[in-house]
């Protein structure tokens, strides 16, 4: 309920109109396989609960006549004032972005600085997963797996065209799963940029069959281009239990090494340093070194 209560939230806020309630069925992962009472009910319960936590959400007309309605929330509205926090506080707040980084991504340094800033003697580490540097890409996408529009847009040095079929939150990070030429394919919505869309609206249809989260029932790292490897990984006590649950495994008294197939190398790597220094990748020697090569260029960026 909580993933889809935020997918719901961010793409009213990522979108840049007001969205019909079918669209939200048909695009926000947690709503498509239900039947239609079912998510009426749904949806009526999650608008109701998102307006008690003080979210600014509106209905709106989307036409002169008001025949029909959308579902937006102003941005703007939604962000919270400068809540005035002292220098302890900062520091406490801190501490709490680097241990909630074990759950999902690293709030950042930027998200820090907005609540008053931080001195860099506070121990900020810099490693985390990066959601992107331009929410834009996120709005631009929703609106074609809406539309049911080709999209173009550059990943891993390459420029593609695809077919936008849905949208998932997983770890942290948001994913798009979509058709090629050389079949359906998953690719990670920060990876993404110069994203535009092509060609006309209702250019495609859905796969009968296609269901979101059966895609995306896999870890993201095992789906994707990459030649699939099988990567060791160890991790330290303080996190294996975290390790564990993730894989599907028993929870270990101590260290965990644990073998994992790999197909997507940004996934993966991702994954592996929300861990910070408690995971290290032992094997193969490749994909050990391409992580070492992140963290120094994560750090070589620091100002």
């Amino acid at each position: 309920m909580i993933e889809r209560i935020l997918n719901l939230l961010i793409f009213l806020l990522e979108t840049p109109r007001p969205v019909t309630a079918t669209e939200i069925r048909s695009t926000v992962a947690g709503y498509g396989d239900q039947g239609d009472e079912a998510f009426h009910r749904m949806f009526e319960r999650d608008k109701e609960l998102l307006r008690r936590l003080g979210v600014p959400l509106e209905r709106k007309a989307l036409d002169a006549w008001e025949v029909d309605y959308g579902y937006t929330v102003d941005p703007e509205q939604y962000a919270l004032p400068d809540p005035g926090l002292t220098e302890e506080e900062r520091v406490a707040l801190s501490v709490a972005a680097r241990i909630v980084r074990l759950g999902g991504s690293h709030t950042g340094l930027d998200a820090l600085l907005k609540l008053g800033g931080i001195e860099r003697g506070a121990g900020l580490e810099p490693l985390g997963a990066d959601l992107g540097a331009e929410p834009g890409i996120l709005g631009t996408l929703f609106e074609a797996v809406t539309a049911r529009q080709e999209v173009e847009f550059d990943y891993r040095n390459q420029r593609r065209t695809a077919r936008p079929y849905g949208l998932a939150h997983r770890r942290g990070h948001w994913y798009l799963v979509a058709g090629t030429e050389r079949g359906d394919r998953i690719y990670r919505v920060d990876r993404v940029e110069g994203v535009s869309l092509v060609g006309k609206p209702k250019a495609f249809d859905k796969p009968k069959d296609f269901n979101i989260r059966s895609v995306m029932r896999d870890q993201p790292w095992e789906s994707g281009e990459d030649p699939t490897v099988e990567a060791t990984v160890r991790f330290d006590p303080d996190v294996a239990w975290w390790a564990a649950r993730t894989l599907g495994v028993a929870e270990p008294m101590g260290d965990l090494v644990a073998t994992v197939p790999v197909a997507n190398r940004d996934a993966f790597i991702g994954w592996v340093l929300s861990f910070g220094d408690g995971a290290e990748v032992v094997a193969p020697v490749d994909l050990r070194a391409e992580v070492v090569r992140r963290v120094e260029a994560a750090l070589e960026a620091l100002p």
